[in-house]
């Protein structure tokens, strides 16, 4: 029996509960992970806080882990090759994650860079994702300069690190308090805010190329679309409701072109973690069983870093 926790109506945190399951034995193609630490995203408490169609419920909760594989199916390899029992893993793109044993798809595990604790690797791939696919549809490449809103959250981070990397300069809007990680990460931090435009082309003498939002507030869209002439270089993951109006782009992880980017750049990422190029900040840890005072944390937009739940 394994431990899970579930939502069995819509609303906050306080709607979760945890319960016993059976954790069904791996077919061919499937692996059983004993997780060691579920990833936190904003999508988890997202997709169970409203709803009307109740006959999706109960959910299930959390898209990433990591941990140690207990069983393998027949035949069968992980994504990045060979696995046993034994091995330290990752896994994502999977559903249900917060649970203490999961099985799961095989083509959606890969083995864990040594380097990376298992909390850094259950946050890695869904923020690592996002922000890879931002910046491939706003075609930044090596030598541009963009603006980056909500460069101090986890996609933000993310965003910094693979956009240096690449060779491109990145102008990040925070708050004041966060512009350490944004220079640690190899931004040039401005201060959202009243002013924000002129501090943006102050940082930014000879302009921007394309603008990313994280964070989905008018001040980042308006400051968007007074920067950024070509509005496909525009891209937000959070300011839906604008973008038929106003023309710039939104992604879902969810639509198939976004999948299909997304499941691909996984290996890359995971290369990239490994070698030490991409790091994950954690801000903090809690034991499994305090998943509602973690989402509280999280729903309050203010964690500091990445969360994870750990199984002890």
């Amino acid at each position: 029996m394994a431990q899970k926790w579930i939502a069995p109506d819509f609303g906050g945190p306080d709607v979760l509960r945890l319960v016993e399951v059976e954790v069904p034995a791996p077919k061919q193609g499937e692996v059983t992970i004993a997780v060691r630490a579920a990833g936190m995203n904003p999508v988890d408490y997202k997709r169970f806080a409203s709803g009307t169609d109740r006959s999706i419920l109960p959910l299930s909760v959390g898209f990433e882990v990591a941990g140690v594989i207990s069983a393998l199916g027949p035949d069968t390899e992980i994504a990045s090759g060979g696995g046993a029992i034994g091995d330290e893993v990752l896994a994502f793109r999977i559903q249900g994650g917060y649970a203490s044993a999961i099985t799961v798809p095989a083509r959606d595990v890969f083995a864990k860079p040594k380097n990376v604790d298992f909390a850094q690797a259950a946050n890695l791939l869904l923020a690592g994702a996002t922000a890879a696919h931002m910046l491939a549809v706003a075609g930044v490449t090596k030598g541009d300069t963009i603006v980056l809103h909500g460069a101090s959250g986890a996609v933000g981070v993310s965003v910094l690190q693979q956009a240096h990397i690449n060779g491109v300069r990145v102008v990040g809007t925070a708050s004041e308090k966060n512009f350490e990680t944004i220079a640690r990460f190899g931004g040039i931090p401005v201060a959202y805010g009243p002013g924000l435009l002129d501090r943006i082309r102050q940082a930014a003498p000879d302009g921007v190329v394309a603008a990313l939002d994280a964070v989905g507030t008018d001040e980042a869209i308006d400051t968007s679309l007074a920067l950024v002439e070509d509005r496909a270089r525009i891209v937000s993951i959070a300011a839906f409701g604008r973008a038929q109006k106003d023309g710039y782009q939104i992604l879902g992880g969810m639509k198939p072109e976004g999948i299909q980017f997304r499941d691909k750049i996984r290996s890359h990422l995971i290369e990239l973690a490994g070698q030490g190029k991409l790091v994950v900040p954690i801000a903090q840890t809690f034991p499994f069983t305090q998943a509602k005072n973690a989402l509280e944390l999280l729903a309050s937009q203010h964690p500091g870093g990445k969360l994870a739940l750990i199984v002890e």
